[in-house]
């Protein structure tokens, strides 16, 4: 047993090979992914479903005990990624859709591969945790008006419809794996050991079912559309570590803030895109290329930091070990 969870870990911390090998393989042949696309919805629901099985009514408790770098998460979750995604969508030479797209995910809660890339980064792991599961809740109603403000102009935004959508896809399905926590303790335990593998699948195929639709467009405004895209999520980083270290916190914690608010919920994006900004002729929503990019970006950058980030905590972990024996000696 202790292999298979060893295993399944390894396989779950490779999330970004994973991803960009689904993305690659759409570009590649679309056909491979294109069955997915009517199933995103519910796919998303089963991430979601997984998040919320590790939840319990305690972790809700511990955000009130320790509310403000949960709040400042929050806020810095919610202001510098949409600014970033509004900023860039009038900044850079794109279709609208596409603008629209950038603007859609950037408006998006943090996502649940936040929480794999803190780990990994030796970040502060619970912290993470509350940071995805707060702004998820609150992404319920600040998505859809986010969005509403910042696209109204580009194009008509069914704010409504948005948020109904969200309800479905990410409160129904945390609340229930919540509940599975409190009456299925048991069910659950055998359940987390394979959803954050499960989870991370689910992404990538989202995301590569996403990139398939659209990869004519994909392909001919890749280096416009990249470029954004990576600017969206470097800046993100960076501007969340600079938001949490201005305000007096250790490289921990704002190195856990900094990766809450550079990883977004592209699942998230992908699926609002498609319910709400595809075309009714052909139902391909070019709105949801930028955020199945935005997944690869995020998970590169982020994995990239993460390995950073580990190194030199290991190195600072060494030097005052060293530093304590010579003071022994």
């Amino acid at each position: 047993m202790d292999k298979l969870v060893r295993t399944l870990s390894l396989l779950t911390n490779l999330f970004p090979v994973w991803v960009v090998a689904f993305a690659v393989a759409a570009l590649w042949d679309p056909s491979l992914f294109h069955w997915f696309g009517p199933l995103t919805i519910y796919a998303l629901g089963v991430i979601m479903l997984g998040m919320g099985v590790t939840l319990t009514a305690g972790d809700f408790l511990e955000v009130l005990r320790a509310p403000k770098p949960i709040a400042i998460g929050f806020v810095a979750q919610f202001t510098i990624m949409p600014f970033m995604g509004w900023l860039i969508a009038a900044t850079f030479d794109l279709p609208t859709e596409l603008a629209v797209g950038i603007i859609l995910v950037a408006c998006c809660p943090g996502g649940t591969a936040s929480n794999v890339v803190t780990y990994l980064a030796r970040g502060h792991l619970a912290l993470s945790v509350l940071m995805t599961t707060c702004s998820t809740f609150g992404a319920i109603v600040i998505t859809p008006l986010l969005t509403k403000w910042l696209v109204g102009e580009r194009l008509p935004v069914d704010a409504a419809g948005l948020l109904l959508s969200t309800v479905k896809v990410v409160l129904l399905p945390v609340i229930a794996g919540v509940l599975l926590n409190r009456y299925l303790p048991r069910t659950v335990e055998r359940i987390t050991t394979f959803s954050p593998l499960v989870s991370v699948i689910a992404i990538a195929m989202i995301c590569a079912s996403a990139v398939g639709d659209n990869r004519d467009l994909i392909l001919t405004y890749f280096v416009q559309l990249g470029a954004a895209v990576v600017t969206l999520h470097a800046g993100g980083f960076a501007l969340g570590y600079a938001f949490a270290w201005l305000l007096g916190y250790d490289s921990r914690i704002s190195r856990t803030i900094s990766i809450e608010v550079g990883m977004q919920n592209s699942g998230l994006g992908v699926v609002l895109a498609r319910e709400h900004f595809a075309n009714p002729v052909t139902h391909v929503a070019i709105a949801a290329a930028p955020c199945a990019l935005s997944s690869v970006a995020h998970s590169v950058i982020g994995s990239l930091l993460a390995v950073y980030w580990r190194r030199k905590s290991v190195n600072s972990s060494n030097d005052n070990s060293l530093r304590e024996a010579s003071t022994i000696d």
